[in-house]
């Protein structure tokens, strides 16, 4: 049964930075295409940033490139996302979500694009003072 579980979201100051994990199970992540997702309440999901299999480098939405890193590390099964500098619109329910596909189609150069069909349960990010 494939399983994502997010952790590490939580309350922060303007400013401050909080580092996501997505903690896989039940399938080898070597082969799936990783992408996280934010909701805010009103709005939309937004896609943030993904990367993509085979050494891929992670791409990322406009409103977080430079402060927001993603990274993969498959030995580990888990994905991460570092954000820095954080502002109060990026508050949100924060997903990471998976697709089998080596496809460059569901991580585009502006993060991720496409039906991604695994999702976690979600992880609350607050950025306020």
């Amino acid at each position: 049964q494939l399983q994502l579980v997010e952790s590490g979201g939580g309350l922060v100051q303007p400013g401050g930075s909080l580092r996501l994990s997505c903690a896989t199970s039940g399938f080898t992540l070597d082969y799936y295409t990783i992408g996280w997702f934010r909701q805010a309440p009103g709005k939309e999901r937004e896609g943030v940033s993904c990367v993509g299999t085979r050494g891929a480098s992670a791409t990322y939405a406009d409103s977080v490139k430079g402060r927001f890193t993603m990274s993969r590390d498959n030995a580990k099964n888990t994905a991460y996302l570092q954000m820095n500098n954080l502002k109060p619109e990026d508050t949100a329910i924060y997903y990471c979500a998976a697709v089998l596909s080596e496809s460059h189609y569901y991580c585009s150069g502006y993060g991720p694009t496409g039906e991604y069909d695994n999702w976690g349960q979600g992880t609350q990010v607050t950025v306020s003072s």
